[in-house]
């Protein structure tokens, strides 16, 4: 599998949301997109699932341009999960998942089907979920969900806009760790959206920092990941150190760390009712 994305450009109008973006990405892989706010990183992966049509440039997947590829044959060749998962759908789990597999889907293929689901939510450790409502869920366990119905259309790319947005710091790590492996054992091209600098950084095989519509920098979360590229960036100052061979940033605020200071001892708040 290989996916070229070749001049892209993309805008509103006449405001530029990205432009000259190139990427070649060739076999399966784990790649992490960073930037700010604003910068089109949704917009990209938007282009390369045909929700957006860009303004300049192409995509393709292994030679095929995506804008000539039938929807249900690039939904079984592309999946996406979406930012947080919102819509309340009256919907068991099982059902939800289950519409993953539309692409594939056959009148004869549902034993099948629901087999790949039933695998899918063992993966992602929610199969007591099954049987519940979907609109019943938290917000956490709605985006593990949706992270399951994207994995059962087995794509050869899945995109994913923000996967971890509303897990505590384990799933996030969990959630994460198991895309990496996916992408290895199921030989997935895998795109994922994150904020979290630090477990993009701990997993991913590639990293790729947009500024301003463009590529700032690309290459191995050591090569991304300096706090050059951070405060170009971000605008931030940060040390960068190295765990277990991967960068892990520190961010900085001078005026607050040189002004702080930590409360009295005594002042802290206590569950334990004082002694007379």
């Amino acid at each position: 599998m290989k996916l070229v994305i070749d001049g892209l450009e993309f805008g509103y109008s006449s405001t530029p949301v990205l432009e000259n973006v190139t990427l070649y990405a060739n076999g399966p892989q784990l790649l992490s997109i960073i930037g700010p706010n604003g910068v089109g990183k949704s917009t990209l992966i938007h282009c390369i699932n045909r929700i957006l049509s860009p303004t300049k440039g192409v995509v393709t997947i292994d030679g095929e341009d995506v804008k000539s590829i039938q929807l249900k044959e690039l939904a079984k060749k592309v999946g996406y999960v979406p930012y947080s998962a919102n819509d309340a759908f009256p919907l068991s789990v099982v059902d939800t998942v289950l519409m993953g597999r539309h692409p594939h889907s056959t009148y004869k293929s549902l034993d099948e089907d629901l087999d790949i689901v039933y695998d899918t939510l063992r993966l992602l450790d929610i199969e007591d979920l099954a049987l519940r409502s979907f609109d019943e869920l938290s917000a956490g366990q709605h985006q593990k969900v949706m992270l399951a119905r994207g994995l059962v259309q087995e794509p050869e790319i899945l995109l994913l806009d923000e996967p971890t947005s509303n897990l505590d710091i384990k799933h996030q790590m969990e959630v994460t760790r198991i895309l990496r492996d996916l992408s290895q054992k199921k030989g997935i091209l895998v795109i994922m959206i994150s904020h979290d600098l630090n477990i993009a950084a701990k997993y991913s095989d590639t990293m790729m920092m947009l500024a301003k519509g463009s590529i700032f920098a690309i290459g191995t979360p050591s090569e991304v990941l300096t706090k050059e590229n951070v405060k170009e960036v971000y605008g931030v100052d940060s040390d960068v150190v190295e765990i277990h061979g991967r960068p892990h940033i520190i961010m900085l605020d001078e005026e607050f760390d040189s002004s702080y200071s930590p409360l009295p001892e005594g002042t802290f708040a206590t569950s334990s009712k004082p002694m007379d």
